[in-house]
């Protein structure tokens, strides 16, 4: 049983073939020009060129191993109004910006098109950037993330390092320096392989803290940047914890919301908080089956999974009918796809947040937490899979949390939705709060999560503020737009996003 999610990224399965390197020795040398990379059509689309970019693997030890950094670039469709360039990142951690270089044309505005040089990369560890690789029958041995008792909290944890030292063991010392702390070097080491004095970036999700931290090391390099979505690296394991549970129960009402105003949703005229309790009490009882493998029992933790996944929409058409149809022992016409291999999310998230969860006790007591924060989710997904997957490694790490310390930089755009699964709107509050004087934040009163093309209102303030350097006037919204009416036969053939666990999508879009 697939999860109906439409596509929030790019899966980092294909390794490309691409070719042509030049080594960056100093992450502090100055542009040389724009001759750094040597560019060639793409395999996948010949109108946009790839290269790659040789770059320390260690940025402490310049001068030791290297890996190439893949790069894409579409270039600005009107040369003589060109500005510069538009690096781009689409979160995960995982998402391959090359592929979403490739599909830039479906996602951003005819104008930035028009003015900018569009250029993505896949972050190191990830998809044709030295991709972190893990044993496949180990990836899919993973005991419970929810243990009931001691020994299976140990066996999370052992299986925990287990893993790593596969991944490890597969991937060579990349695996150990996929931190975001290390990517922002990289971008640096981007821009001046471009040729390019100061960046204008855009990055969604997870992208948002590369966003954040090269702002905090590199802000004099900026011209423009917008944070789509927005990530809060100030936190503790347990506002982590509640933060994300919050914000996943505010999805699910939202959703209940919609079903009530709503004829179309296949629940109307109901109770759904009650069908859903329901369902997932029958799902606890082993009594839901997967119509496509009737000898599987649906667990709950499934069925929370697809919902959340369908909240980044949102897909709530879809996920009403999908509910209806299992409930009832239907078909859903949705097969499930086999996993990769590729495995980068556990590098680089538990290399760059401190979460580690020491004991049972401690395990138990952040579950009920979320739990009562979350009743009808049973907390995130997400961010429960996130924590539970960095239980048992070591608790030093590349990139701990901080508060976020912008000095030297422009004025920055952050976006957010109030009513995002994902990274919630507190996440965004406080991350400004901490940058007051460097951030302006536009707030969607909508839904999903990755605000830049929900509406006209979005996506004229952003072009405006990336083309023009016009920043909104501080507390600035925009309205809500419905989601367009969509079937679940719709989403058959559409991709598995990337996330910390099968079916789980990441900080991604």
């Amino acid at each position: 049983m697939r999860p109906i999610t439409r596509a929030l990224g790019g899966v980092v399965t294909a390794l490309a073939l691409v070719t042509g390197t030049t080594s960056v020795a100093s992450a502090e040398a100055e542009p040389q020009g724009a001759a750094g990379i040597d560019w060639h059509p793409c395999p996948e689309l010949a109108e946009v060129e790839c290269g790659t970019l040789r770059l320390p693997i260690d940025w402490a030890d310049p001068r030791g191993g290297e890996f190439d950094l893949a790069v894409a670039r579409r270039r600005a469709t009107d040369p003589a109004a060109r500005i510069g360039v538009m690096i781009i990142n689409p979160g995960g951690p995982g998402g391959s910006g090359v592929n979403a270089a490739l599909r830039a044309d479906g996602r951003f505005s005819t104008e930035l098109q028009r003015h900018f040089d569009i250029i993505g990369f896949d972050p190191r560890g990830v998809a044709r950037s030295q991709p972190v690789r893990c044993s496949y029958d180990l990836l899919v041995a993973q005991p419970s993330a929810y243990p009931t008792d001691r020994q299976g909290f140990d066996a999370l944890a052992a299986y925990n390092r287990d893993l790593a030292a596969d991944c490890r063991a597969r991937s060579g010392p990349i695996y150990d320096h996929a931190d975001t702390g290390a990517v922002v070097r990289d971008v640096d080491a981007l821009r001046k392989a471009l040729g390019e004095r100061k960046i204008n970036y855009y990055g969604v999700s997870y992208g948002t803290l590369i966003g954040q931290q090269y702002a905090e090391r590199f802000g004099r390099n900026i011209r423009a940047m917008v944070i789509d979505s927005n990530m809060d690296h100030s936190l503790g394991t347990w506002r982590f914890n509640e933060t994300e549970a919050a914000t996943a129960e505010d999805s699910f009402r939202e959703f209940v919301a919609w079903c009530d105003r709503t004829e179309s949703c296949a629940l109307h005229g109901r109770d759904v908080a009650q069908v859903w309790d329901d369902l997932l009490a029958r799902a606890d009882r082993g009594e839901i089956v997967d119509p496509l493998e009737p000898d599987r029992a649906v667990s709950a933790d499934e069925i929370i999974g697809n919902a959340f996944s369908a909240f980044y929409g949102p897909q709530w058409q879809p996920l009403s009918e999908w509910l209806v149809e299992l409930g009832a022992g239907k078909a859903v016409p949705v097969a499930f796809a086999p996993e990769t291999a590729d495995n980068p999310f556990p590098a680089v998230f538990c290399q760059d947040w401190a979460i580690r969860v020491k004991s049972y006790g401690e395990f138990s007591a952040l579950v009920d937490r979320a739990r009562r924060v979350a009743p009808h989710m049973r907390g995130s997904s997400l961010g429960h899979s996130a924590m539970a997957g960095c239980v048992g490694l070591p608790e030093r790490v590349n990139n701990p949390q901080h508060h976020l310390r912008i000095e030297d930089a422009p004025k920055i755009l952050m976006l957010n939705a109030l009513h995002d699964p994902a990274t919630g709107y507190e996440w965004a509050a406080n991350a400004h709060r901490q940058s007051r004087d460097t951030t302006v934040l536009l707030t969607y009163e909508g839904w999903g999560h990755g605000v830049y093309p929900r509406s006209a209102c979005t996506r004229d303030t952003t072009d405006d503020y990336l083309i023009n350097l016009k920043t909104p006037r501080p507390g600035a919204r925009c309205a809500a737009v419905e989601p367009a009416p969509e079937s679940i036969a719709s989403l058959d053939e559409k991709p598995l996003p990337t996330g910390p666990a099968p079916g789980i999508p990441g900080w991604l879009r």
